[in-house]
């Protein structure tokens, strides 16, 4: 069986590509996969799409947090992977 990979996707602000991302990573033939989509305080519609992720496939997990930078969002990715991986 294929080891379970994580993928840390901090986000701040940028739902004008947020979806099309998120579909290229939900796409990729590697399955056996986990997304941790961290959200840095975002003021747009990004929570929305990332909901959505969450809602419709087990592989996205969602966290919120206030904005502190690409490196505590990624830090707070790393906090969260799965004991799988």
């Amino acid at each position: 069986m294929d080891e379970l990979l994580t993928i840390i996707i901090p986000i701040y602000n940028v739902s004008l590509y947020l979806m099309k991302s998120l579909y290229s990573i939900q796409n990729q033939t590697y399955k056996n996969f986990e997304c941790l989509l961290i959200n840095d305080g975002s003021t747009d519609n990004s929570e929305e799409i990332c909901l959505n992720f969450v809602k419709n496939d087990s592989r996205f997990k969602y966290f919120k947090k206030e904005n502190g930078g690409v490196s505590s969002a990624r830090n707070l990715g790393i906090e969260n992977i799965s004991k799988d991986s």
